[in-house]
């Protein structure tokens, strides 16, 4: 099964994945991805039937859309990921928990049930899209995933979600209607022993307060939020929803953020040596580098750890710190800076910083990538 899909940040951070509403593609997303790629490589897809991806025929279930997301793991050699699903996406998340608890460190079920509408429901969507397509039901969705208040003043933005939900295939819509219907964990799901965090509207009408309860009782380290959205809280809330995953999936205070970003910049043989060394004479001086260096500017959204690395090395040429200029250097290898782009900053530092800081510089790259084995004679 061909499936289309974006993997975005550093090469050295753990994976999330986000896994989409029906009707829905991997767009749905973008607005939190900035929040969260300091922290983690984001994968997003299309579900089969959705977007970019292959449209089979042939029925579909949830066992086979789950599968699809462990094909996808493994075509990308990811070994263990974080995981967040919405409505069928949140469907989804339960049989990988139950299916395949050791791939995911943790999972988020968004706006989803152990069981989603019954059969009359299912079928006479399907009917209705495959008489009249996607047009029939489109407006009613709209005020199922968006409160009245979010469609009058993002009206855009509901514009723009409203084109991408009749952009949708109306066989693999249909397909996808039929796995949900037929979808039932309600005698399962306290067989998931990975944690998991429960998301939820107060106003959706689909996937209410009463069934994020049960799933959450049901679950055995599950947790719950409700935000004051529909169906789609991660759109109608981006900011609020992405730091509510960061609480769950990282930690809700600028130390273990720090500490998270800390050991996927500089890797954890460094930070683990380095926290060997902390007494009473430093430890405030470390909590101080992992709270504000690392948890308050390292995380911040609007520049790549990429563009920090390049901006941090620049730096440590311009006042001749040899030492953390090659911890930095074995950082922005981390965060997938190239050894090309290495050399281009030293360069430009010979004419802004002066010849002998950048030869300086080109003699500690040297050493650095002997050390680990780079290979740059072609860079």
């Amino acid at each position: 099964m061909k499936t289309n899909y974006k993997l975005q940040g550093t090469p050295n951070s753990p994976v999330l994945i986000f896994s989409n509403s029906l009707g829905a593609e991997m767009m749905m997303w973008d607005e939190l991805v900035p929040h969260l790629l300091p922290y983690f490589r984001v994968l997003q897809y299309d579900t089969r039937g959705h977007g970019g991806s292959e449209i089979p025929t042939g029925p579909y279930t949830i066992d086979t859309l789950g599968q699809d997301v462990i094909d996808l793991m493994d075509d990308l050699k990811i070994e263990t990921a974080y995981y967040c699903g919405l409505s069928m996406g949140g469907l989804i998340g339960q049989w990988l928990g139950l299916n395949y608890p050791e791939r995911f460190e943790k999972l988020v079920l968004s706006n989803t049930g152990a069981k989603i509408g019954d059969d009359e429901r299912w079928n006479t969507r399907i009917a209705a899209i495959k008489k009249d397509g996607m047009q029939a039901i489109v407006n009613d969705t709209m005020e199922r995933w968006f409160t009245e208040d979010f469609r009058k003043h993002q009206f855009k933005l509901v514009a723009k979600t409203k084109a991408m939900f009749l952009r949708c295939d109306t066989i693999g819509y249909a397909n996808c209607c039929a796995a949900i219907r037929d979808a039932d964990f309600r005698n399962k799901i306290q067989n998931i022993s990975v944690e998991t965090l429960i998301i939820t509207g107060d106003e959706d009408p689909v996937t209410n307060v009463e069934q994020a309860e049960y799933l959450a009782n049901k679950i055995p380290y599950a947790h719950l939020k409700v935000l004051h959205a529909r169906h789609l809280a991660s759109t109608e809330k981006p900011k609020e929803y992405a730091q509510i995953l960061l609480d769950f999936l990282v930690g809700d205070n600028s130390y273990d953020r720090g500490m998270h970003v800390r050991r996927t910049v500089l890797g954890n043989a460094y930070v683990d040596k380095a926290n060997e060394k902390i007494n009473s004479f430093n430890t405030d001086f470390q909590s101080f580098i992992t709270n504000y260096a690392w948890g308050e500017i390292w995380t911040r959204p609007h520049l790549s750890k990429h563009s920090r690395s390049l901006i941090t090395l620049a730096m440590l040429i311009a006042l001749n710190r040899k030492a953390e200029f090659k911890l930095h250097l074995r950082a922005a290898i981390n965060n997938g800076v190239s050894v090309a782009e290495i050399k281009e900053v030293i360069l430009q530092s010979g004419v802004y910083c002066g010849l002998p800081a950048a030869n300086e510089a080109f003699a500690t790259a040297q050493e650095l990538f002997k050390e680990m084995g780079v290979v740059y004679e072609n860079s």
